[in-house]
């Protein structure tokens, strides 16, 4: 199966042109790529704190720093 016409790649590359799509477009998918990653990371810290605070209301709180203090 072929998407640019030719049937075999025993060619000379230099004169078949583009063999990916989307060429010369990497320094752009690099930025959306590192961008997402940051986005990623800062949504998943806000999460993660927002459970972290939940969780330590969890129980009676009297109870826990009397047992923390008799340790």
């Amino acid at each position: 199966m072929s998407t640019i016409g030719y049937d075999s790649w025993a060619v000379d590359l230099a004169e078949v042109g583009a063999v990916y799509p989307f060429q010369g477009s990497e320094v752009l998918m690099v930025i959306l790529g590192v961008a997402f990653w940051i986005g990623w990371h800062r949504i998943q810290f806000v999460r993660e704190g927002k459970h972290l605070e939940a969780a330590k209301h969890v129980g009676d709180e009297e109870k826990i720093h009397k047992l923390l203090e008799k340790y």
